[in-house]
């Protein structure tokens, strides 16, 4: 199976370059010209490595490793940047990143730098992400968006797939509001968090059916899907 790398590069050019370099070395890569689209997408789908310019618009390299750390620890992420002073470096790896590397940069150091961080997530590279995920009587179809119970079958939409798919990530546990919120709508404002209070709702009456399933509202805070004997 081939690692997937989500790479953010709000430089065209730049991207472009990188990405098809790690392709034809065999990786699959998803480029994204700003750290807003690439929170999104590595919300959506399955990666192995992320690989972020700091300096970004709508989001910046810093903050999206920030964000991203608030739902995977584990990750490797890579930085790619212009500054090379010291206090630049000790903000990345606060804000969770693994490694970095200075622009201008050699093809092969990155070759090199990929590969030693990828032997940390190997075993992530070969046990692809499930897609049907268990929640008590139903089974939930993450690529096909749908909502399975003995009795009837639901078509999710996008937004109430990826706002479940966060939320059975880390079941039983506490999801903050504004980790779904960015994931999903990008943004963490007022209006948006009213749509994700309908969406919450909507779930919730998906799950009737059975009584161990449960979305919990966790006041000031988030939700917590709630599974019995799970």
């Amino acid at each position: 199976m081939k690692a997937r790398i989500l790479l953010a590069e709000d430089d065209t050019n730049l991207g472009f370059v990188i990405s098809d370099q790690l392709r034809s070395d065999g990786y699959h890569v998803t480029l994204c010209s700003n750290g807003m689209d690439a929170f999104q997408r590595f919300n959506d789908e399955k990666y192995h490595l992320c690989i972020f310019d700091v300096m970004m618009p709508k989001k910046d390299g810093f903050t999206l490793a920030k964000d991203i750390r608030n739902i995977d620890k584990e990750i490797p992420i890579l930085f790619l940047t212009a500054k090379s002073m010291t206090e630049d470096k000790v903000a990345g790896f606060d804000s969770g990143g693994d490694d970095y590397l200075t622009k201008p940069f050699s093809f092969e150091e990155l070759q090199v730098r990929l590969k030693a961080l990828l032997k940390r997530v190997n075993v992530l590279v070969e046990e692809p992400e499930a897609a049907i995920i268990p929640i008590g009587a139903y089974r939930f179809d993450t690529e096909n968006f749908k909502l399975i119970h003995p009795n009837f079958e639901k078509t999710l939409t996008r937004k109430e797939a990826q706002i479940l798919k966060i939320l059975c990530k880390f079941k039983n546990q506490v999801v903050q509001r504004e980790v779904v919120l960015n994931a999903v709508w990008g943004q963490d404002d007022y209006f948006v968090g009213r749509s994700l209070d309908v969406f919450i709702t909507k779930l919730r009456k998906y799950f009737k059916e059975d009584p161990s399933v449960g979305i919990a509202n966790i006041h000031g805070i988030g939700f917590k899907l709630e599974l019995e004997n799970q």
